[in-house]
């Protein structure tokens, strides 16, 4: 079986012609330029089971961290932590 080249060409352009916007749309929309974190105010630092249900986690908010105790009847804020001393 012989394909045209012409025909090869065709259909080569016609498959960059769609994946190549999905590709650019894609890295887009999961922020491929800005790099990993950048930019971010809210980070689950930490997590721990207690037991099967509950979990305490430590949570950076712009740059303070704060306790948090979920999974129970009802989610506590348990504290903010003190600043750390920049080193």
């Amino acid at each position: 079986m012989f394909l045209d080249p012409d025909l090869i060409l065709k259909s080569a352009g016609a498959l960059a012609a769609v994946a190549l916007p999905l590709w650019l749309g894609a890295r887009a929309f999961r922020g491929g330029r800005t790099g990993r974190g950048a930019g971010r105010r809210l980070a689950v630092e930490e997590v721990l089971a207690l037991d099967a249900r509950r979990r305490l986690l430590l949570v950076r908010c712009d740059g303070r961290e704060v306790l948090l105790l979920t999974g129970g009847g009802q989610d506590a804020v348990i504290g903010w932590l003190p600043e750390r001393p920049a080193p």
